[in-house]
């Protein structure tokens, strides 16, 4: 090929270079609806549509291994690739492509999903801790926990899944059981002759914060003191947090909440987290600063101080 015929970037220029960006939501549910709809073709068009994806997948795979490998050799692009991955669709794509690998807490809850239905169908679920030295620690929950039966539940379930699909897990420990908490009546607690209680503040309703969606809210309880907060609902289990990632302090608005996974990831750098702790996976000793939370009936209280 001679210098003539080789093509150079357009422009950017005119209209088109100052439409917004789509976002990683929006990219990741295209994605999510064409899956679907090429998974629901029947016959001739159902392979046709399935070679497609694998054809488009591997020409992607190899030219982002080309670029990744070719940056990572050079120290002036090195840095620049670990900028790049940072950035959630970025991540996102090569993850998608094998060339990223979730870190292992969050593959472990992942793997996790596919083993809680059946667990769920006896009455038992189980909850992922964290990992340490290749040892992933779980907790057996509802009618797992304290069963006889536990130590077959984990064996023939649990610890296999995890030690089959996680590379950096060598074997499974069940932590022991801790009681769970039970959600008392902010009333039974505090007589409304009394007063509100020092601290807590009546949030938002219930039906504000659905299953899967998390909501921003600002509160102040009656001395003044006030804190920005992010109330997160993965399968009404309802939590929140300072409305703070642990890394630079950036608000988590826009924050991706996975429930599949159960991981909360910051909309700027990417940094993740456990949505029903606060505890960071990508960077383990981070935290989220968590605050306590009271249901009662259709409200939800928040303590924003003791």
């Amino acid at each position: 090929m001679t210098a003539s015929t080789k093509s150079t970037p357009a422009a950017s220029s005119g209209p088109a270079a100052t439409e917004a960006e789509p976002s990683f939501e929006d990219l990741a549910g295209r994605v999510d609806r064409a899956v679907e709809a090429a998974s629901a073709l029947d016959g001739a068009a159902g392979e046709a549509a399935a070679e497609l994806r694998a054809a488009i997948e591997e020409i992607h795979r190899v030219g982002l291994r080309a670029i990744v490998r070719a940056m990572r050799e050079r120290p002036e692009t090195r840095d620049l690739l670990f900028t790049l991955v940072d950035d959630p669709v970025v991540h996102l794509l090569l993850s998608l492509h094998g060339i990223v690998r979730p870190d292992p807490a969050t593959h472990a809850q992942r793997v996790l999903t596919t083993v809680r239905p059946q667990l769920q169908s006896h009455g038992g679920d189980v909850a992922f801790a964290h990992v340490a030295d290749g040892v992933a620690y779980v907790r057996l929950e509802g009618a797992c926990n304290g069963c006889s039966m536990s130590a077959v539940t984990l064996r023939n379930l649990v610890e296999e899944a995890l030690v089959a699909q996680v590379p950096a897990i060598r074997s499974v420990e069940v932590l022991p059981n801790e009681p769970t908490p039970t959600l008392i009546s902010v009333e039974s607690m505090f007589p409304r002759s009394t007063g509100l209680p020092p601290g807590w503040v009546d949030g938002l309703g219930t039906d504000d914060v659905a299953p899967g969606a998390l909501a921003a809210v600002q509160l102040a309880a009656d001395d003044g003191t006030g804190a920005d907060v992010i109330v997160v609902n993965v399968d009404n289990r309802i939590s929140a947090y300072r409305n703070a990632c642990a890394h630079e302090g950036l608000p988590l608005d826009g924050a991706l909440l996975d429930v599949r996974a159960g991981t909360l990831t910051c909309p700027w750098h990417g940094f993740c987290y456990d949505a029903t702790s606060g505890e960071c996976l990508s960077a383990p000793g981070a935290q989220l600063e968590q605050l306590p939370v009271r249901v009662d009936g259709d409200r939800i209280w928040v303590r924003v101080h003791t």
